[in-house]
């Protein structure tokens, strides 16, 4: 769910707790989160509605005015209509682990047991070493760049990346990547593991 910078930000100071959706099939629950640029946005509730249900007092809490909600409500002929309640839910937990570049011997140790993990599921052998490699060594490289060079389709090459950056090994650049703190600490241990 895209929320424009000026609705993430009322989100965040607590002016904004309501957003509208047309969707064929609901794309949140209650309960469920989302990730973005501000830290997590939390879906309180998520409940169909009638467009003509909608009040002015609504599209305020959701940032804007009527004619707005009810205009981009009518851009899609297709799909219900939902009123979903926003609330922040905090920073993204990320960016803290991004930024531990000191890990104990016990992280050390459970990082690479994880990325081991990774490495014995994968259907075409260990890979994640190589990607923090490629991604040390070529900082905001664009990711289709990368992929090819291994003989990968970008989107695939993409996907795994993602999951590096879940552990917080990786940051995201406007082009391309970066290995974290954590991912150069990370990479560091693995290499002496290697040469040990």
């Amino acid at each position: 769910m895209l929320f424009p910078n000026y609705v993430l930000t009322g989100i965040v100071t607590g002016e904004i707790d309501l957003a509208f959706r047309r969707w064929k099939r609901p794309m949140h629950v209650a309960g469920g989160s989302q990730r973005t640029s501000v830290g997590v946005i939390g879906f309180v509730a998520v409940d169909a509605v009638d467009i003509d249900e909608i009040s002015e007092d609504d599209a305020g809490r959701a940032g804007t005015d009527l004619a707005d909600v009810r205009a981009l409500l009518e851009r899609k002929a297709e799909g219900q209509v939902y009123r979903i309640e926003v609330r922040y839910a905090g920073p993204d937990k990320r960016v803290a682990l991004r930024s531990e570049g000191k890990l104990t011997a016990s992280e050390r140790k459970q990082m690479a047991q994880t990325l081991a993990g990774m490495d014995s599921r994968s259907k075409r052998g260990p890979w994640t070493r190589q990607y923090l490699e490629l991604i040390k060594a070529h900082p905001g490289e664009l990711a289709e760049t990368i992929a090819h060079s291994i003989g990968r389709e970008k989107r695939p090459f993409k996907a795994d990346v993602r999951r590096l950056k879940e552990l917080g090994l990786t940051e995201s650049l406007p082009v391309g990547y970066r290995l974290s703190p954590r991912g150069i600490a990370v990479l560091r241990h693995l290499q002496k593991l290697s040469s040990a």
